[in-house]
């Protein structure tokens, strides 16, 4: 099924009113050898959407993905990922990275990699049965069930990034967190893979990092705009009035409102840090 922008945000499963955020970012502010690149950044993201991270490059997206992964700690502010601290619950999220490096002449089949999966449960001795198991069904969830035993470096850019998103899945994550994942591959593929998304949605929160924004409001509930500062909308939100779009290439550039700090976010870099009560970095 062809989804419009509107059938997008109406298909993902509406939050609860009651239900606390999945991930939460308050008064974050982030900075690389004293240069900040993430300033006063508050939002929440509610369970069971499909978040789409936008913003031009070098705007701070990756720096935003390893903050909500825990691998990195706020300068200022606090992160919060079901109300904890994000490295204590990482195994309940699920991340996709852009790109893998590997031995091409290496032989790994699709099903290994899945397993790798599970590589954090046993440290010591081979996967079990269970582990088979639940590997190959990731497989089926990404529909590469007969491609199992192929290996991993003959598949195509698409089907590669059908596998590790059944990696991510072998863990049973709660949220699934993507980087780019229809960077390499064509138009029908990239279709292909956020259709698979759509039906993921359905059992947990999706957030997906991309450039292409002419994709994203097309099939992503709410979106959040990064730019060294941040704001996050419903995409149910975008009226024609608020929307201002140009190309360039294959781009679509969005601005969701007039406070959106997208293309420019120079003022709001300019306001002073902002004090959290009861404030910790763990």
């Amino acid at each position: 099924m062809t989804r419009t922008p509107e059938t997008a945000a109406e298909l993902s499963p509406e939050p609860s009113a009651n239900a606390r955020p999945v991930i939460e970012f308050e008064d974050v502010c982030f900075a690389y050898n004293r240069e900040e690149v993430l300033h006063n950044i508050s939002l929440s993201v509610p369970g069971q959407t499909l978040t789409a991270v936008v913003g031009p490059n070098g705007a701070g997206k990756s720096t935003f993905v390893k903050l909500t992964l825990g691998l990195l700690s706020p300068v200022r502010g606090r992160v919060r990922v079901f109300g904890d601290a994000p490295a204590r619950v990482r195994r309940r999220i699920g991340y996709v990275p852009q790109h893998i490096q590997f031995d091409s002449d290496f032989p790994v089949s699709a099903l290994d990699v899945v397993l790798m999966g599970r590589a954090e449960k046993h440290w010591i001795g081979p996967y079990r049965r269970t582990d088979r198991d639940k590997a190959e069904k990731a497989l089926v969830q990404v529909q590469l069930q007969q491609l199992a035993r192929r290996s991993f470096s003959s598949l195509s850019g698409g089907e590669r990034q059908r596998v590790l998103i059944a990696q991510a899945l072998v863990a049973n994550p709660e949220i699934l967190l993507l980087d780019e994942p229809t960077a390499n591959v064509d138009t029908q593929v990239e279709h292909e893979i956020y259709e698979l998304l759509h039906e993921l949605n359905r059992q947990m929160t999706i957030v997906v990092v991309s450039h292409n924004l002419n994709v994203v409001t097309r099939h992503a509930s709410h979106l959040i705009c990064v730019n060294r500062v941040a704001s996050l909308c419903r995409m149910t939100e975008m009226t024609e009035d608020r929307i201002h779009a140009f190309y360039r290439g294959d781009m679509a550039m969005l601005q969701h409102s007039a406070d959106c700090q997208i293309f420019d976010p120079s003022n709001a870099m300019r306001e002073p840090h902002h004090d959290v009560k009861g404030e910790d970095r763990s």
